[in-house]
C-alpha cells in the first residue's frame, strides 16, 4: 500500500519557521510531482508548493519568497521549509504525489495531513 509519511507540523508564532517532511513508499509508479496542499478551515485544499523529479517548482503566490520546497528523488522524500509564517498559513498540510506534471489533474495519493497553526 502507498504510504506518505508526513511530519513537522506544529504550533508556531508569527514570524517563526517550520519544516515539513514527506517520505513516500510502496508507490508502485514513477512519481512525477510531489506537492504540498493546504486545507484552511471551511475551504478545499489549495496548492502551496510542488516540485517535479527534475526540480521544477511551483508555488502559491501567497508563499513565494517565504516557503521553499525541495526533494530527494533517491529517497522519494519532499520537504517544505516554511519561513516567516503568518496566521493565514494555518491549515492542514497534505503531502501528495502524482504521476503527471499537470497540477490540474487529481493527485494520485494524499497523505493523512499534518496540522500547522500560526498564532499572532
Amino acid at each position: 500500500q502507498v504510504q506518505l509519511a508526513e511530519s513537522g507540523g506544529g504550533l508556531v508564532q508569527s514570524g517563526g519557521s517550520l519544516r515539513l517532511s514527506c517520505a513516500a513508499s510502496e508507490v508502485g509508479f514513477t512519481i512525477n510531482v510531489m506537492a504540498w496542499y493546504r486545507e484552511a478551515p471551511g475551504k478545499q485544499p489549495d496548492l502551496v508548493a510542488g516540485i517535479s523529479t527534475g526540480g521544477v517548482t511551483k508555488y502559491a503566490d501567497s508563499v513565494k519568497g517565504r516557503f521553499t520546497i525541495s526533494r530527494d528523488n533517491a529517497r522519494d522524500t519532499a520537504y517544505l521549509q516554511m519561513n516567516r509564517l503568518q496566521p493565514e498559513d494555518t491549515g492542514i498540510y497534505y503531502c501528495t504525489i502524482s504521476r503527471y506534471s499537470d497540477y490540474t489533474m487529481p493527485r494520485d495519493h494524499w497523505g493523512q495531513g499534518t496540522q500547522v497553526t500560526v498564532s499572532s
